[in-house]
């Protein structure tokens, strides 16, 4: 949470370095993965020993993206697809009009506060993330690859964490990088040894999906 923070101080494209141990690393979770995740990009070309002896410096360019919300006793953790534009500028994912996450965990009782994810950390045990850190107009953008990739780093995200129960909003990045067949619901694959659960789109896009079936998607999630 301390990255996240850095990263909403900080315009995008600002280029900060940073120096972090190498001894005592937080594996199986490595520096460079915390930083996508918290919304930056790594330059590995300029990633290297410190003058300071057991430390590596880390230059990062924060990108327009969302940060992580996540940390330790997480019971749910929530994974996007990834940001749009307009999430990434506002700094709240599911953040159009349009989008019923925040009605669906409101009414589902897994969040306290309506649009803020921080208290959902904090207060309900609810992170967020997404598969893919970019950003894009829409999802459709997305490569399979990207996905593939977004999903490897969810892997070792989750065996640090330790959240009770994953929920992937969306069945896209699941189905192109774990599951083609895969269906809303439990799923037989795991992350990080921990149980995923696969629902439908908040989008408003989604209107065959109602906000009460939503609602019950996510308790089911939360329930493990």
């Amino acid at each position: 949470m301390v990255w996240h923070d850095l990263h909403r101080t900080l315009g995008v494209g600002t280029e900060v370095e940073v120096s972090v141990p190498v001894r005592g690393e937080p594996l199986p979770y490595p520096w460079t993965d915390l930083a996508v995740g918290a919304g930056f990009e790594v330059d590995p070309h300029e990633a290297g020993p410190s003058a300071e002896e057991g430390r590596r410096r880390l230059r990062l360019r924060t990108a327009r993206t969302l940060a992580d919300t996540v940390g330790p006793g997480m019971r749910l953790l929530v994974c996007g697809l990834n940001p749009s534009l307009h999430a990434a500028d506002a700094g709240l994912g599911f953040v159009t009009a349009s989008n019923r996450f925040w009605p669906a965990a409101r009414r589902a009782g897994i969040v306290s506060a309506d649009r803020d994810p921080v208290n959902a950390l904090r207060s309900d045990g609810v992170g967020m993330t997404d598969i893919v850190k970019r950003a894009t107009p829409r999802a459709a953008e997305l490569s399979a690859d990207e996905y593939r990739t977004g999903l490897q780093r969810l892997d070792r995200l989750c065996a640090w964490t330790c959240p009770r129960a994953v929920v992937m909003v969306g069945l896209a990045g699941w189905r192109a990088a774990a599951d083609r067949s895969a269906r809303p619901g439990r799923q037989p694959g795991r992350l990080g040894e921990r149980p995923v659960y696969v629902m439908p789109s908040t989008s408003g896009l989604n209107a065959r999906t109602s906000l009460d079936e939503l609602a019950e998607h996510l308790r089911r999630a939360a329930s493990g």
